[in-house]
Formats: structure tokens, sequence, C-alpha cells
């Protein structure tokens, strides 16, 4: 069995596993396989575990599934709701559904436009309110978001010190100009980095893609070549992340987790960064692909 690296999350201690598990895996699953796929994560070194009201069935079907292992692992959630009445109530069913009295992390969940997401969250009566109390009262043990903005990033972190972003970090967005300038304001500000879209390809270039089916969770067309999914992997933790998370397919998933004894020079070891011809290949294929996010 393989051991999975990890790296540290926040000012705590807390190690997490560097590659996670996005609850949506398991949304539409019936329980028992739901049951199986967490479990076997769980074997494979997998301790951090991320999910969101707004990703189908997948609190219903992740709750019984990692009961057995809830003491053991990292489990964050998340809240689309900007205000304080609203965002208590989804927490509270986000707690009964996943059959836990607390979370490692809550998130303010795909903050966009500074106005109506940031302003509002901060607002009198905004969602912040409620989460911060939720922290001071031993409910949330780390408080965060989720980005696919620079400026909601950039204004997020202005105004609060949040211990984590979840953000894309992905080779063809960077190349596009899209991420650094997050992951450096999260490093200024002592914030760890938790990573999405890291095995993005890009814009779904077609409706009919051959693709859209097989992988229908997916809104863009994910990299589904080995070589080339090591290389992205690779890429995103050497931006100093903490852990990144596979597209919510099971088989994206499995992709990913299959990689991890190439990601490192030995067990455990931190995974190796890329070499010159790695890095010039990768920066030859962004170049020839639509990346899904750009810089304004």
């Amino acid at each position: 069995m393989t051991t999975m690296p990890t790296r540290p999350y926040g000012k705590l201690g807390q190690r997490l596993s560097v590659i996670g598990f996005g609850g949506i895996v398991v949304s539409g699953a019936e329980q028992e396989h739901a049951n199986h796929v967490v479990a076997r994560a769980v074997e494979r070194g997998v301790n951090y575990f991320d999910v969101a009201p707004t990703y189908s069935d997948a609190e219903q079907k992740l709750g019984p599934a990692l009961e057995p292992f809830r003491k053991n692992v990292f489990l964050a959630c998340k809240t689309t709701q900007r205000q304080a009445a609203g965002a208590r109530a989804e927490f509270d069913a986000s707690l009964e559904r996943l059959r836990t009295d607390y979370f490692d992390l809550y998130q303010l969940h795909a903050i966009t436009d500074v106005a109506k997401d940031v302003d509002a969250a901060f607002a009198a009566g905004g969602a912040m309110e409620f989460l911060t109390q939720a922290k001071r009262d031993g409910r949330v043990r780390h408080l965060g978001f989720s980005a696919h903005s620079v400026e909601a990033a950039m204004a997020a972190l202005d105004r609060f010190p949040f211990d984590s972003v979840l953000v894309p970090v992905n080779f063809a967005t960077f190349h596009a100009g899209f991420g650094p300038q997050i992951i450096a304001a999260a490093c200024d500000r002592g914030a760890s980095v938790l990573a999405l879209k890291s095995m993005a390809r890009q814009k779904w270039s077609s409706p009919d893609h051959p693709l859209k089916k097989r992988y229908a969770k997916c809104w863009y067309e994910p990299l589904t070549d080995s070589a080339e999914v090591l290389l992205a992997l690779r890429f995103t933790l050497e931006q100093g992340v903490t852990s990144l998370l596979p597209p919510g397919e099971e088989l994206l998933f499995e992709l990913a987790i299959g990689l991890v004894p190439q990601l490192a020079a030995a067990p455990a070891s931190d995974p190796a960064p890329l070499d010159d011809a790695q890095r010039e290949r990768l920066r030859a294929l962004a170049a020839s692909l639509d990346p899904i996010f750009r810089a304004a």
C-alpha cells in the first residue's frame, strides 16, 4: 500500500493528504457503493473530504459513509448563503446530513462578485456574523472560502484572516494569468491554499464532445491521459498548495489516486517538482488550450 504524502494545513499542526476527496464523487451513488468508495479512499491515506449542500445528494451519501472514520478525517463544508439566518440553517442541515457535530473547515462557497458575495457576507446580519460565532462556539475549527474570481478572492482576503482559500490552481489557467496572484495574497496573509481544477484541460470544445456523457459531473473537459494528469498534479502541488481535489467523477478520482506512487520520489515524501522538460511540455500544452479561467 502506497503511503499518501501529507502537507501542513493552518496553524494547529493538522496535516492533510495531498489528494483530497470531493464529496460530489458519491452523489447519485447507491449507499453501499458510496461506503465502499469512501472506505477505500481512507485506506489509501485520504484524510481530507470536501462537500457542499449544492452537490445534489452528496451530503446524504457522504455522511453515513464517513461516519466510521469521522474522528480521523478533516471534513470541510460550505454555504452559498450570504445572510446569517440562511447560513445558520444551511450549516445545521449539513451537520445533520453529515452525521457530525462540528466541521474542521467551513467556507463561503463560490464567491464571485465582490458586492453580491463578499460585501453581503460581511455586512451587518451577513453570513460571517454566524460563521465567526460558530467558530467561537467550537462548531467550526477553521474558516475559509472558495472562489473562481480573482477580484472576489482578493477582497475576501483583505476583509478577514481566513485559515484557507479553495481556488483553481491549474497549469492552463496560470498560463492565462489566473491563479498566481491569489496564491501570493494567501501566502502573504498566512492562509493555506487548497486547490480545485488541477485536472481541468479546457472548456468543452463542443456540446456533443464524446467525453461529456462519460464525465457528466464536469462542466469542463478534464485531463484523462495519465501522463498529462501526472504533470498537471505536480504543477499544482509545486505551487505550495496543501491539498488538491480531483474532479467529482469517480473515474478521475481513481486516476489521480493511482498516480500517487509516481508523484513522490519515495513513499510518503513530498511530491517531486517538475523538471525543465516537463515544465516546457506543460507550457506548450497550455498554449494550445482554451483554459476555463483567464485573468480579467
